[in-house]
């Protein structure tokens, strides 16, 4: 596996090419007030059942983000007697207060599990890290400063002070939880429905959103939204501070509620089509290539994963050969 160091080498010898590895150094503001041990965070009742505590409610996007295999299970924590400000039913906001934990096992091994929190009203007020889980799985400790290759496994865990590069891509802050990726039936995890039927959402949506077309065309589109839209999208915040990764360029991967009446009107169809995708040619298609591709510079996403997505390159190959 490439190092950072190795890959900021290869940016070097590529005149242009923006150094997005650079992320911030990891300060103890990142993860101010995260308790030391995950037993601790409020997400297990008993953390040797993996009982979940009361108020903690296991959700799942119905678009997933690829993690090179990684199995992961997702949990929310909304203080008690709180809403979640849903006024721009595409940019919600939280609460303060509010947790999201994200648990990534390689090869039936627990490895990290990612704890988030809003920590004040400032869009930016998040406090972020992980758990590194201890070899015996009786528990997981703070990790601010990441580890590569965890636990003996291809799986590497972020320093506190990259998950800006990912989640500072939306002025809401959490990935994966929304009007979108929850507009789904399930009995096991959280959904949009469920938030109406709890008075949980300030305004709750008109009628549910469908992501438009047949079956190829809307998996293609949930998964560019999920896999690139954190980082594509027109409304991704600005400001002084490192992002480590900020794309200039037209491409708006974000599927909105207000776009949704059929997929030629999708910010994807407005922004790729004639840019980065040819219509019916896979092989000419820009997008194509940097999906299949973990070359460092050239790599699509950029961050977080070492592994070719090859479901997801075979759906987008589908999609684009479609498209006329």
């Amino acid at each position: 596996m490439l190092t950072r160091a190795l890959a900021l080498a290869l940016v070097a010898l590529v005149g242009g090419c923006e150094p997005f590895f650079e992320c911030p150094a990891t300060r103890s503001s990142d993860y101010r007030g995260l308790e030391t041990a995950l037993s601790q965070t409020g997400l297990f009742a008993d953390i040797s059942t993996e009982e979940v505590d009361d108020g903690v409610e296991s959700y799942r996007p119905q678009f997933q983000l690829w993690s090179d295999g990684a199995d992961k299970r997702r949990w929310i924590r909304l203080p008690t007697g709180s809403q979640i400000d849903t006024s721009d039913m595409d940019a919600w906001q939280f609460p303060v207060g509010t947790r999201v934990w994200k648990e990534f096992s390689r090869d039936g091994v627990r490895v990290e599990t990612r704890l988030i929190e809003r920590t004040g009203a400032q869009l930016d007020a998040w406090s972020a890290s992980s758990y590194l889980w201890r070899d015996d799985q009786s528990d997981a400790d703070l990790q601010p400063l990441g580890a590569i290759d965890a636990r003996g496994t291809a799986h590497d865990v972020p320093a506190a002070g990259e998950c800006v590069a990912c989640h500072g891509g939306r002025s809401s802050y959490v990935l994966g939880f929304s009007a979108v990726q929850l507009a789904y039936q399930s009995d096991e995890f959280l959904t949009l429905e469920d938030l109406v039927d709890r008075n949980l959402l300030s305004a709750p949506p008109a009628a549910v959103p469908q992501v438009p077309g047949n079956e190829t065309e809307r998996q293609a589109l949930g998964y560019l939204h999920a896999n690139c839209g954190h980082c594509h999208n027109r409304e991704r915040p600005g400001g002084d501070a490192s992002p480590c990764y900020d794309p200039r360029n037209i491409l708006d991967f974000w599927l909105r509620v207000d776009a949704l009446d059929s997929p030629e009107v999708t910010p994807a169809y407005q922004t790729a089509i004639g840019s980065k995708v040819v219509p019916g040619e896979p092989d000419q298609s820009v997008l194509i290539d940097r999906v299949s591709r973990r070359t460092y510079i050239y790599k699509m996403p950029p961050l977080g994963s070492d592994d070719v997505d090859d479901d997801a390159v075979a759906l987008l190959r589908r999609w684009v050969e479609g498209l006329e």
